[in-house]
């Protein structure tokens, strides 16, 4: 799956380390996240998608969408 988040966070001016705090996981987590490494869970994404005021499918695709 791939994602919107590092462009969306640095929209904002933000560090990893301050999106992990906004959305109450660590820092290795976000970079594992915009790497594709890891998927969040479905409650993770709804906090992104809240932080961001933003659909999830808007920030979440699938490798054959885009």
């Amino acid at each position: 799956m791939r994602n919107r988040l590092k462009v969306l966070r640095a929209e904002r001016d933000w560090t990893q380390a301050d999106l992990a705090d906004a959305v109450d996981v660590s820092r290795q987590t976000i970079n594992a996240i915009e790497k594709g490494k890891f998927d969040p869970s479905l409650p993770l994404a709804f906090k992104f998608a809240r932080l961001f005021n933003l659909p999830i499918e808007e920030m979440f695709f699938d490798e054959d969408d885009r």
